[in-house]
């Protein structure tokens, strides 16, 4: 028999899945409790968006318990059935996730998490590379600076909906050279030389400003004190949001710590439903949203 974590404890807790606990179904609300009780409140095919960073396994362990990784797929899987129902069937979920290192090695729950949820009718549709540009200096003797992460991306259909141009990038100092000195080869589709079916027509890019993004990207961690030990940049979760919702859209973060994602959905004109086990980040996510109306 394993020692039970304080998440696990909590999150048999009946208790905290009353009504009363935490206000039943509501928009732009912050509820506590274990969020696979609390969205059983919630309809089928509800919200727009879902994008979480649920606790990572054998971490955070002063705050949330931690649970151990052999044991996180089946703790995971459950409240991504979960996450299924409750998402709309043209939505899309983004879960932001890392291995830990045992034994000197990467654990594969990420990989068994990945595989477990394609089994239960997800659509692993893309991995996008959460690139830390300010990741902590140090010296380790068997591998080196950790300075990304994973955003995955799951759907329950592949005509999920995608709003690409709200994303676009500043096309860079590259085209005021290349594009003003064209080839012969620039002016037609140039298919790969690699037999993989892709081409490109350069010129196709002239008098352009702007650019579709890439699946990396490129972001500071987060540097204000937000109360929580595992908070994300705003600008993370404000990207996704961009990118898979349009105005009114209803956006969920069922692990939703200091209330990140509320704070850029609201910013962004979108709705939000914030859930967290612990009822002090509900105070703290609270502030957070109130403070940022009123700058």
């Amino acid at each position: 028999m394993h020692e039970q974590s304080t998440l696990e404890i909590l999150t048999q807790n009946e208790d905290i899945c009353k009504p009363e606990s935490y206000g039943g179904i509501g928009l732009n609300d912050i509820l506590v409790g274990d969020c696979l009780k609390v969205l059983k409140r919630y309809p089928n095919n509800y919200f727009d968006l879902i994008i979480t960073s649920p606790p990572y396994a054998n971490r955070r362990k002063k705050t949330y318990g931690g649970i151990h990784p052999d044991r996180y797929v089946d703790w995971f899987i459950p409240r991504s059935d979960e996450f299924k129902r409750v998402l709309k069937p043209r939505g899309t979920f983004i879960l932001n996730i890392k291995e830990i290192v045992v034994d000197g090695e990467r654990h594969t729950y990420v990989i068994e998490i990945i595989e477990r949820m394609r089994e239960h009718g997800w659509l692993w549709t893309e991995e996008f590379i959460w690139h830390k540009r300010n990741c902590h200096p140090g010296k380790w003797p068997n591998r080196f600076r950790d300075a990304w992460e994973r955003c995955l991306q799951f759907n329950k259909r592949r005509d999920f909906k995608m709003y690409q141009k709200a994303v676009m990038e500043p096309i860079g100092d590259w085209a005021e050279t290349r594009l003003n000195h064209l080839s012969k080869a620039d002016r037609i589709r140039t298919n790969s030389q690699l037999d993989s079916g892709f081409g490109r027509k350069v010129a196709n890019w002239v008098e352009r400003d702007e650019v579709y993004p890439t699946n990396v990207r490129h972001l500071a961690t987060e540097c204000g004190n937000v109360n929580h030990n595992a908070a994300f940049p705003i600008s993370l979760p404000n990207w996704f949001i961009r990118a898979f919702t349009k105005q009114n859209d209803i956006v969920l973060d069922p692990f939703s710590g200091s209330g990140t994602v509320g704070v850029a959905a609201k910013r962004l004109g979108r709705n939000y439903v914030l859930i967290d086990i612990k009822p002090e980040f509900k105070s703290v996510a609270s502030r957070r949203i109130a403070s940022d109306s009123d700058s």
